[in-house]
């Protein structure tokens, strides 16, 4: 039984000095990408909020010229 342990444990240690050897890599790699995701999200918010700004002047040129015709209207 002792047989089956030690390859066990050799196993346990060979996975733990490969995760300790790749973890400034993925470190790296995760903050890369969490750095694009950023990025991304970031000009897709702004996307959107120019998309919903220009809605927003679009409504407000269309009261405006509303109200100027009532004021007109009323002023006759």
């Amino acid at each position: 039984m002792s047989e089956q342990t030690e390859p066990e444990a050799e196993k346990h240690d060979l996975r733990d000095r490969l995760k300790q050897l790749t973890q400034p890599l993925m470190d790296s790699l995760d903050a890369r990408l969490r750095e694009q995701v950023d990025t991304r999200v970031d000009k897709r918010v702004d996307e959107t909020l120019a998309t919903r700004l220009a809605v927003l002047e679009r409504a407000i040129a269309d009261l405006d010229r509303s109200i100027k015709e009532i004021q007109e209207r009323l002023s006759d």
